[in-house]
């Protein structure tokens, strides 16, 4: 099976969720898509398809949500994994889940998690780093990437 890891990073969680997640794929050929670095990437010759994003202010990355909608069709005919990166857990955590990715994809989905996420201040812009300390209270790098969620995402993927 042919798969490819579709996501946007803006501090290194998401990409770091995405490599984990492409070594524990044992099965598979597996390409990781920087939609940063490939804006054309298209899903054509894939058999599966995960993608993934981070939540900031509430948003996950124009991009992906720009991939989702443009390539909607596509994602439809094959399998799909969907995750997100956030730092909020529980109600909210799914409330931000299902309000950035359509309902459509996410029924399809043969999979979905959300991994946690990480505040990396090395990486972050001091305006970025103003808004962490103001609204979440953090005053330096912290990571809450579930090993779990990402072994499970995994497991669900390989499944026939």
């Amino acid at each position: 099976m042919k798969t490819a890891i579709v996501y946007v990073s803006n501090h290194g969680a998401t990409e770091q969720v995405a490599r984990e997640l492409s070594a524990k794929l044992h099965n598979s050929a597996v390409d990781l898509i920087n939609l940063r670095e490939n804006k054309t990437f298209s899903p054509d010759g894939y058999d599966c398809l995960v993608v993934g994003g981070s939540i900031h202010a509430g948003k996950i990355q124009r991009r992906i949500k720009d991939f989702c909608m443009n390539h909607t069709a596509d994602l439809l005919r094959m399998k799909l994994g969907l995750f997100v990166c956030c730092m909020h857990t529980g109600e909210q955590a799914v409330e931000q889940f299902n309000q950035n990715f359509p309902e459509l994809l996410r029924h399809h989905a043969a999979t979905t998690k959300i991994v946690g996420g990480a505040f990396n201040f090395e990486k972050m812009n001091w305006f970025e780093k103003m808004i962490v300390r103001k609204v979440a209270g953090v005053t330096q790098s912290t990571s809450n990437i579930n090993q779990e969620a990402i072994e499970a995402m995994a497991s669900e993927l390989t499944q026939s």
